[in-house]
């Protein structure tokens, strides 16, 4: 019995060994395949023979790779073509938007004006006692716009003081007076005023001064004017350029250079209407308006027909506020002034005064006159108050030398009489132009 165990044990022996060599064996040859696997991956007998078949897919994937480049080429350059027109187009689409922007803009303005007249019209409002009732005076300002104009924007955001300031148009025709108006608007203190400068001359003049200038950007319409027009073309400039300056909010103070301040106009200004300007008138009757008797004797027992006369409001110096209605005077102004060889003056009071008749829409602004002798013309000063003991102590605000062409001097006159308190200066001048 033990001699079968021991054989059996023997041949089982035999076989766990043969078993462990041919798998040893099988693992080496494995590993050496992965060798030379790793070592030879193109075997090793590996040539540079292509064959056929190979060469034919090769060549067509060359081809491929060169039409591919050819297409590359054109596809880029239609996708340049393309980008420029969408580029145009682009361009177009916002000028189209600018265009509607504005529109809409103007629309809403109109919506809200047309807005506030239901709300004063359609509310109805009981009247009160004898002498109680009020009517309304004072227009709505309009919403600012500093789209209009950013660099003006800007501006005048540092220059104006409680939203309005003082405006002069200037060209270097008139440099000497402009530096007599500036002087004195210093020497009183006033830190909200702006020299438009119609030219670089007077740009560069203004610079060198320490005073405040905004030069316009270029305009065909305006420019041969500004730089070479007399005192009344461009005089009727300011209305064209004063219009982006009620967009934006602000009211103007509109001054001509042959102005000399003595004191701060804002502190003499109502801010009630839409336009507020002093008068050519120097009495009480010619400024502030006269019952005036045309008698035509033909007509027998009604010979007589009784008008209504008033002396017109200065256009060379106005306060003027942000409102529709003054929006709308300038345009009106500007629009005939383009059109017709019409004096500026005339043409701003025949709008503001002229009432609405058949085949005419009169203006519906609001208007007040200053005080003449605060707001003196030369007219008043030479011809009354200079002669009057009483009204010569009197300080005007402002002195407007209108009525006579020679203005330096009696810029000069004014000033030397009223700040230098020589009680002569002003007696060397003849009344009028003589």
């Amino acid at each position: 019995m033990s001699g079968r165990r021991d054989g059996s044990l023997m041949r089982s022996n035999v076989h766990a060994i043969r078993g462990s060599r041919i798998a040893i064996a099988i693992g080496i040859g494995i590993l050496l395949g992965c060798v030379f696997a790793f070592c030879y991956p193109h075997g090793f007998f590996a040539s540079n023979y292509v064959s056929p078949i190979q060469n034919r897919r090769i060549s067509k994937t060359n081809l491929q790779v060169g039409s591919a480049a050819c297409e590359s080429d054109e596809k880029a350059n239609m996708l340049k073509l393309e980008l420029v027109s969408v580029s145009d187009k682009n361009a177009e689409l916002k000028k189209q938007v600018r265009e509607l922007t504005e529109k809409l803009r103007l629309a809403e303005q109109g919506k809200d004006q047309a807005q506030k007249q239901v709300l004063v019209m359609g509310n109805p409002h009981k009247a009160g006692p004898f002498g109680t009732v009020k009517s309304l005076r004072t227009n709505p300002t309009v919403v600012a716009d500093p789209s209009v104009n950013p660099r003006l924007a800007k501006l005048l955001e540092k220059v104006a003081f409680r939203k309005e300031l003082i405006v002069c148009l200037a060209n270097s025709n008139v440099k000497e007076m402009l530096e007599v108006w500036f002087n004195n608007i210093k020497r009183v203190g006033i830190p909200n005023y702006l020299v438009v400068a119609l030219d670089d001359d007077v740009a560069n003049f203004c610079e060198q001064n320490h005073v405040p200038v905004y030069k316009r950007d270029p305009d065909q319409n305006v420019d041969e004017i500004a730089r070479t027009g007399g005192n009344h073309a461009v005089s009727g400039l300011k209305f064209r350029v004063l219009r982006e300056f009620l967009q934006l909010g602000y009211s103007v103070l509109l001054s001509d250079v042959d102005i000399v301040y003595l004191q701060d106009p804002f502190d003499h200004i109502y801010r009630d209407s839409d336009v507020e300007s002093m008068t050519d008138g120097h009495n009480n009757s010619t400024a502030y308006g006269f019952n005036d008797v045309f008698d035509e004797p033909s007509m027998g027992w009604a010979r007589y027909a009784h008008t209504m006369r008033v002396w017109v409001f200065n256009s060379g110096f106005f306060y003027i506020r942000p409102t529709i209605p003054a929006i709308e005077l300038l345009d009106r102004v500007a629009d005939r002034l383009a059109k017709e060889n019409a004096w500026d003056q005339a043409v701003f009071n025949e709008e503001l005064f002229y009432p609405s008749h058949p085949g005419y829409e009169g203006l519906h602004a609001s208007k007040r006159v200053m005080d003449y002798y605060n707001f003196m013309n030369s007219k008043t000063l030479f011809k009354t108050v200079r002669k009057d003991d009483k009204l010569r102590k009197l300080k005007p605000v402002i002195v407007h030398v209108n009525y006579h062409p020679d203005k330096l001097p009696r810029m000069k006159a004014v000033v030397d009489f009223y700040v230098n308190g020589n009680q002569d200066a002003l007696q060397a001048f003849p009344d009028g132009s003589e």
